[in-house]
């Protein structure tokens, strides 16, 4: 189950169901099934609180996924700063709500095993974002 919560932001979020549903889908792809996903959306200031307490980087990020699979079952927290993810958008042409997306499907992904270290890393990541965000598309048609 998928559960969606705000801190020290106020931010709206409108597409739970279908949200939730399309990651389901993504996590029945990669021949997984969602446990407990908690997805918090937060102020850069936020994640750079919970980036330097859990993980000891002193530096703003977009996503921060904190991972509690356990065998198939993907469970875990995703932070996500809605002030970068704005900022990435407008940076990248591209509408919020389509970088919202590429992001909340960029922590399932880490949770699926997939990491972003090195460049090919990156390119596998970017590479199967882009396919989840067809089949985003695709579906709200």
């Amino acid at each position: 189950m998928v559960r969606y919560f705000c801190e020290d932001v106020k931010f709206v979020f409108k597409n739970r169901r279908a949200t939730s549903k399309w990651l389901n889908m993504v996590a029945g792809s990669e021949i997984k099934k969602l446990g407990d996903i908690s997805i918090v959306f937060c102020s850069d200031n936020y994640i750079l609180d919970v980036n330097m307490r859990y993980l000891q980087h002193d530096y703003f990020t977009d996503i921060i996924t904190f991972d509690y699979c356990e065998g198939n079952i993907l469970s875990g927290d995703l932070f996500i700063s809605i002030d970068s993810v704005r900022e990435n958008a407008l940076e990248y042409g591209v509408e919020f709500l389509d970088e919202l997306d590429r992001v909340m499907v960029h922590g399932i992904l880490h949770l699926a095993g997939y990491d972003d270290h090195t460049p090919e890393e990156q390119k596998t990541m970017r590479s199967k974002e882009d396919y989840y965000l067809a089949m985003r598309q695709a579906l709200s048609r």
